[in-house]
Protein backbone atom coordinates (compact mmCIF):
# COMPACT_ATOMS: atom_id res chain seq x y z
CA UNK A 1 0.00 0.00 0.00
CA UNK A 2 1.35 3.07 -0.84
CA UNK A 3 1.96 6.59 1.38
CA UNK A 4 -0.87 7.93 -0.92
CA UNK A 5 -3.44 5.27 -0.64
CA UNK A 6 -2.67 5.33 3.82
CA UNK A 7 -2.88 9.02 3.96
CA UNK A 8 -5.92 9.71 1.42
CA UNK A 9 -9.18 8.39 3.58
CA UNK A 10 -7.77 9.75 6.77
CA UNK A 11 -7.83 13.22 5.02
CA UNK A 12 -11.33 12.71 3.70
CA UNK A 13 -12.33 11.19 6.99
CA UNK A 14 -10.91 14.67 8.86
CA UNK A 15 -12.87 16.81 6.20
CA UNK A 16 -16.04 15.32 6.42
CA UNK A 17 -16.02 14.95 10.08
CA UNK A 18 -14.96 19.10 9.82
CA UNK A 19 -18.25 19.51 7.52
CA UNK A 20 -20.32 18.21 9.64
CA UNK A 21 -19.05 20.10 12.72
CA UNK A 22 -19.83 23.62 11.22
CA UNK A 23 -23.61 22.99 10.99
CA UNK A 24 -23.81 22.24 14.55
CA UNK A 25 -21.13 25.15 15.63
CA UNK A 26 -23.50 27.69 13.23
CA UNK A 27 -26.88 26.37 15.00
CA UNK A 28 -25.42 26.76 18.69
CA UNK A 29 -23.69 30.44 17.62
CA UNK A 30 -27.44 30.82 16.07
CA UNK A 31 -29.28 29.89 19.95
CA UNK A 32 -26.43 32.61 21.49
CA UNK A 33 -27.42 34.88 19.24
CA UNK A 34 -30.68 34.59 20.26
CA UNK A 35 -30.78 34.15 23.84
CA UNK A 36 -28.68 37.42 23.71
CA UNK A 37 -31.06 39.46 21.56
CA UNK A 38 -34.18 38.42 23.87
CA UNK A 39 -32.06 39.63 26.85
CA UNK A 40 -31.57 43.00 25.23
CA UNK A 41 -35.16 43.17 24.04
CA UNK A 42 -35.69 42.90 28.06
CA UNK A 43 -33.48 45.32 29.01
CA UNK A 44 -35.18 47.88 26.37
CA UNK A 45 -38.63 46.72 27.58
CA UNK A 46 -38.03 47.04 31.30
CA UNK A 47 -36.92 50.78 30.38
CA UNK A 48 -39.55 51.80 28.36
CA UNK A 49 -42.06 50.17 30.97
CA UNK A 50 -40.39 51.77 33.85
CA UNK A 51 -40.90 55.19 31.98
CA UNK A 52 -44.74 54.25 31.15
CA UNK A 53 -45.48 53.11 35.11
CA UNK A 54 -43.93 55.98 36.46
CA UNK A 55 -45.97 57.99 33.58
CA UNK A 56 -48.99 56.34 34.61
CA UNK A 57 -48.74 56.69 38.53
CA UNK A 58 -48.30 60.13 38.90
CA UNK A 59 -51.24 60.81 36.41
CA UNK A 60 -53.16 58.56 38.60
CA UNK A 61 -52.66 60.30 41.73
CA UNK A 62 -52.20 63.77 40.66
CA UNK A 63 -54.57 64.65 38.03
CA UNK A 64 -57.64 64.06 40.34
CA UNK A 65 -56.11 66.81 42.73
CA UNK A 66 -55.49 69.19 39.86
CA UNK A 67 -59.29 68.96 38.68
CA UNK A 68 -60.63 69.26 42.49
CA UNK A 69 -58.57 72.83 43.05
CA UNK A 70 -58.94 73.99 39.52
CA UNK A 71 -55.82 73.80 37.10
CA UNK A 72 -55.44 78.11 36.37
CA UNK A 73 -55.59 77.51 40.51
CA UNK A 74 -53.13 75.57 40.82
CA UNK A 75 -50.65 76.43 38.30
CA UNK A 76 -51.03 80.06 38.41
CA UNK A 77 -52.01 80.81 42.47
CA UNK A 78 -49.47 82.07 44.27
CA UNK A 79 -49.98 80.72 47.74
CA UNK A 80 -49.44 77.61 49.60
CA UNK A 81 -51.76 76.94 52.71
CA UNK A 82 -52.43 72.59 53.41
CA UNK A 83 -53.74 74.33 56.19
CA UNK A 84 -57.04 75.92 54.85
CA UNK A 85 -56.55 74.01 51.43
CA UNK A 86 -54.99 76.65 49.00
CA UNK A 87 -52.78 75.08 47.01
CA UNK A 88 -50.80 77.59 44.70
CA UNK A 89 -47.63 76.32 42.41
CA UNK A 90 -46.70 79.74 40.94
CA UNK A 91 -44.10 80.73 43.60
CA UNK A 92 -42.38 77.19 43.19
CA UNK A 93 -42.71 77.32 39.20
CA UNK A 94 -40.81 80.00 39.47
CA UNK A 95 -38.27 79.58 41.96
CA UNK A 96 -37.13 76.73 40.12
CA UNK A 97 -37.07 78.30 36.86
CA UNK A 98 -34.92 80.76 38.74
CA UNK A 99 -32.85 78.43 40.17
CA UNK A 100 -32.50 76.33 37.11
CA UNK A 101 -31.76 79.95 34.93
CA UNK A 102 -28.98 81.49 37.76
CA UNK A 103 -26.95 77.63 38.09
CA UNK A 104 -26.85 77.94 33.93
CA UNK A 105 -25.85 81.78 34.06
CA UNK A 106 -23.11 80.80 36.55
CA UNK A 107 -22.20 76.97 35.83
CA UNK A 108 -22.12 77.19 32.18
CA UNK A 109 -19.61 79.61 31.02
CA UNK A 110 -17.16 78.46 33.52
CA UNK A 111 -17.42 74.66 32.97
CA UNK A 112 -17.41 75.11 29.01
CA UNK A 113 -14.01 77.61 29.70
CA UNK A 114 -12.76 74.41 32.34
CA UNK A 115 -13.42 72.27 29.11
CA UNK A 116 -11.21 74.13 26.99
CA UNK A 117 -8.64 75.02 28.90
CA UNK A 118 -8.11 71.01 29.61
CA UNK A 119 -8.49 70.02 26.59
CA UNK A 120 -6.32 72.81 24.43
CA UNK A 121 -4.47 75.23 27.25
CA UNK A 122 -2.80 72.90 29.99
CA UNK A 123 0.18 71.43 30.40
CA UNK A 124 0.05 67.69 30.42
CA UNK A 125 1.24 67.48 34.14
CA UNK A 126 -1.95 70.08 35.09
CA UNK A 127 -4.07 68.12 33.36
CA UNK A 128 -3.47 65.02 35.28
CA UNK A 129 -4.49 67.04 38.37
CA UNK A 130 -7.53 68.73 37.57
CA UNK A 131 -9.27 66.10 35.60
CA UNK A 132 -9.43 64.14 38.45
CA UNK A 133 -10.71 67.11 40.98
CA UNK A 134 -13.69 67.33 38.40
CA UNK A 135 -14.01 64.03 38.62
CA UNK A 136 -14.25 64.40 42.21
CA UNK A 137 -16.42 66.61 41.54
CA UNK A 138 -19.73 64.29 40.30
CA UNK A 139 -18.83 61.72 43.12
CA UNK A 140 -19.38 63.76 45.86
CA UNK A 141 -23.23 63.70 47.49
CA UNK A 142 -25.87 66.47 47.10
CA UNK A 143 -26.23 66.40 50.51
CA UNK A 144 -22.31 67.57 50.97
CA UNK A 145 -23.17 70.29 48.74
CA UNK A 146 -25.91 71.42 50.70
CA UNK A 147 -23.66 71.51 53.65
CA UNK A 148 -21.00 73.41 52.38
CA UNK A 149 -23.62 76.09 51.12
CA UNK A 150 -24.73 76.16 54.67
CA UNK A 151 -21.57 76.75 56.40
CA UNK A 152 -19.87 79.30 53.45
CA UNK A 153 -22.08 80.07 50.91
CA UNK A 154 -25.10 81.39 53.15
CA UNK A 155 -23.06 83.44 55.94
CA UNK A 156 -20.79 85.02 53.43
CA UNK A 157 -23.72 86.15 51.59
CA UNK A 158 -26.00 87.56 54.69
CA UNK A 159 -22.14 88.85 55.67
CA UNK A 160 -21.41 91.13 52.52
CA UNK A 161 -24.88 91.42 50.78
CA UNK A 162 -27.67 91.61 53.91
CA UNK A 163 -30.58 89.63 53.97
CA UNK A 164 -30.75 85.94 56.05
CA UNK A 165 -28.36 84.53 53.47
CA UNK A 166 -30.69 81.29 52.45
CA UNK A 167 -31.62 82.47 49.02
CA UNK A 168 -32.02 82.33 45.43
CA UNK A 169 -28.26 83.68 45.15
CA UNK A 170 -27.02 80.68 47.35
CA UNK A 171 -29.33 78.39 45.49
CA UNK A 172 -27.80 79.41 41.96
CA UNK A 173 -24.02 79.14 43.09
CA UNK A 174 -24.52 75.47 44.40
CA UNK A 175 -26.47 74.44 41.58
CA UNK A 176 -23.94 75.73 38.93
CA UNK A 177 -21.11 74.17 40.29
CA UNK A 178 -22.95 71.09 40.92
CA UNK A 179 -23.44 70.63 36.91
CA UNK A 180 -19.94 71.62 36.81
CA UNK A 181 -18.53 68.09 36.60
CA UNK A 182 -20.92 67.08 33.78
CA UNK A 183 -20.50 70.02 31.19
CA UNK A 184 -16.65 70.51 31.42
CA UNK A 185 -16.07 66.20 31.21
CA UNK A 186 -18.75 66.39 28.08
CA UNK A 187 -17.56 69.20 26.93
CA UNK A 188 -13.70 68.65 27.15
CA UNK A 189 -14.60 64.93 25.12
CA UNK A 190 -16.52 66.70 22.08
CA UNK A 191 -13.39 69.04 22.16
CA UNK A 192 -10.49 66.64 21.88
CA UNK A 193 -12.88 64.32 19.32
CA UNK A 194 -12.52 67.79 16.54
CA UNK A 195 -10.49 66.67 14.12
CA UNK A 196 -6.90 68.09 14.16
CA UNK A 197 -7.15 69.48 10.58
CA UNK A 198 -9.53 72.15 11.65
CA UNK A 199 -6.75 73.34 14.22
CA UNK A 200 -3.84 73.18 11.50
CA UNK A 201 -5.90 74.77 8.74
CA UNK A 202 -6.78 77.76 11.15
CA UNK A 203 -3.37 78.16 11.87
CA UNK A 204 -2.25 77.84 8.94
CA UNK A 205 -3.82 80.60 7.84
CA UNK A 206 -2.72 82.75 10.27
CA UNK A 207 -5.09 82.72 13.20
CA UNK A 208 -4.01 82.88 16.74
CA UNK A 209 -4.59 79.44 19.18
CA UNK A 210 -7.38 81.55 20.86
CA UNK A 211 -8.97 82.79 17.80
CA UNK A 212 -9.04 79.01 16.76
CA UNK A 213 -9.98 77.82 19.91
CA UNK A 214 -13.57 80.51 19.70
CA UNK A 215 -14.02 80.65 15.94
CA UNK A 216 -12.92 77.17 14.95
CA UNK A 217 -12.95 74.15 17.77
CA UNK A 218 -15.94 75.46 19.82
CA UNK A 219 -18.21 75.69 16.79
CA UNK A 220 -17.17 72.19 15.68
CA UNK A 221 -17.59 70.71 19.21
CA UNK A 222 -20.74 72.88 19.70
CA UNK A 223 -23.20 69.56 19.75
CA UNK A 224 -21.60 67.92 21.95
CA UNK A 225 -20.89 70.92 24.24
CA UNK A 226 -25.18 71.42 23.88
CA UNK A 227 -25.40 67.91 25.06
CA UNK A 228 -23.13 68.49 28.32
CA UNK A 229 -25.45 71.45 29.07
CA UNK A 230 -28.73 69.91 28.55
CA UNK A 231 -27.63 66.64 30.99
CA UNK A 232 -26.48 69.60 33.12
CA UNK A 233 -29.58 71.47 33.40
CA UNK A 234 -31.01 68.23 33.77
CA UNK A 235 -29.33 68.25 36.80
CA UNK A 236 -30.24 71.70 38.74
CA UNK A 237 -33.86 70.74 37.91
CA UNK A 238 -34.35 67.44 39.89
CA UNK A 239 -31.62 68.52 42.30
CA UNK A 240 -33.54 68.41 46.14
CA UNK A 241 -31.08 67.97 48.96
CA UNK A 242 -29.21 70.91 48.86
CA UNK A 243 -31.58 73.09 47.33
CA UNK A 244 -33.73 72.37 50.43
CA UNK A 245 -30.81 73.60 53.23
CA UNK A 246 -29.74 76.26 51.45
CA UNK A 247 -32.70 78.04 49.86
CA UNK A 248 -34.62 78.88 52.85
CA UNK A 249 -37.91 76.79 51.39
CA UNK A 250 -40.35 80.02 52.03
CA UNK A 251 -43.29 79.37 48.72
CA UNK A 252 -43.01 82.65 48.02
CA UNK A 253 -42.50 84.32 44.48
CA UNK A 254 -38.79 85.85 44.70
CA UNK A 255 -38.56 89.55 43.81
CA UNK A 256 -34.98 89.46 44.44
CA UNK A 257 -31.75 87.12 44.33
CA UNK A 258 -31.82 87.58 47.97
CA UNK A 259 -34.72 86.21 48.74
CA UNK A 260 -35.42 83.02 49.82
CA UNK A 261 -37.32 80.25 47.48
CA UNK A 262 -39.22 76.98 47.13
CA UNK A 263 -38.32 74.48 44.25
CA UNK A 264 -41.07 72.01 43.01
CA UNK A 265 -39.01 68.94 44.17
CA UNK A 266 -38.26 70.83 47.46
CA UNK A 267 -41.97 71.37 48.06
CA UNK A 268 -42.59 67.52 47.43
CA UNK A 269 -39.75 66.58 49.76
CA UNK A 270 -40.74 68.58 52.59
CA UNK A 271 -44.14 68.09 53.29
CA UNK A 272 -44.99 64.33 51.70
CA UNK A 273 -43.83 63.10 55.11
CA UNK A 274 -47.08 64.54 57.03
CA UNK A 275 -49.49 65.68 54.11
CA UNK A 276 -52.79 63.73 53.97
CA UNK A 277 -56.21 63.99 52.12
CA UNK A 278 -56.48 67.04 49.35
CA UNK A 279 -52.54 68.09 50.42
CA UNK A 280 -51.03 64.64 49.47
CA UNK A 281 -52.83 64.96 46.35
CA UNK A 282 -51.75 68.48 46.18
CA UNK A 283 -47.97 67.14 46.34
CA UNK A 284 -48.54 64.43 43.30
CA UNK A 285 -50.23 66.79 41.33
CA UNK A 286 -47.29 69.35 42.10
CA UNK A 287 -45.56 66.08 40.18
CA UNK A 288 -47.52 65.91 37.74
CA UNK A 289 -46.78 69.45 37.00
CA UNK A 290 -42.59 69.16 37.31
CA UNK A 291 -43.30 66.09 35.54
CA UNK A 292 -44.60 68.16 32.31
CA UNK A 293 -42.41 70.99 32.99
CA UNK A 294 -39.12 68.99 32.58
CA UNK A 295 -40.67 66.99 29.66
CA UNK A 296 -41.15 70.32 27.22
CA UNK A 297 -37.87 71.62 28.78
CA UNK A 298 -36.59 67.92 27.65
CA UNK A 299 -38.06 68.75 24.20
CA UNK A 300 -37.05 72.16 23.79
CA UNK A 301 -33.06 71.23 24.72
CA UNK A 302 -33.24 68.52 22.45
CA UNK A 303 -34.61 70.39 19.43
CA UNK A 304 -31.82 73.03 20.38
CA UNK A 305 -29.47 70.07 20.50
CA UNK A 306 -30.34 68.67 17.34
CA UNK A 307 -29.99 72.60 15.27
CA UNK A 308 -26.32 72.50 17.20
CA UNK A 309 -25.56 69.12 15.36
CA UNK A 310 -26.57 70.04 11.92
Amino acid sequence: MSIKEMILPNLIHKVETHRLEIPKKLQHTKIIEKIVEKFFFLCAFVSVSSVIMITFFIFIKGSPAIFKIGILDFIFGTQWNPEGEIFGLMPMILGSLCATAGAILIGVPIGVLTAVFIAELAPEWLVRLVKPAVELLAGIPSVIYGFFGLIVIVPLIAKKLGGPGNSLLAVCIILGIMILPTIISISETSIRTVPKEYKEGALALGASHIKTIFTVIIPAAKSGITAGIVLGIGRAIGETMAVILISGNAAIIPKSVLKPIRTLTANIALEMGYAYGLAQEALFATGVILFIFIMILNIILNVITHRAGE
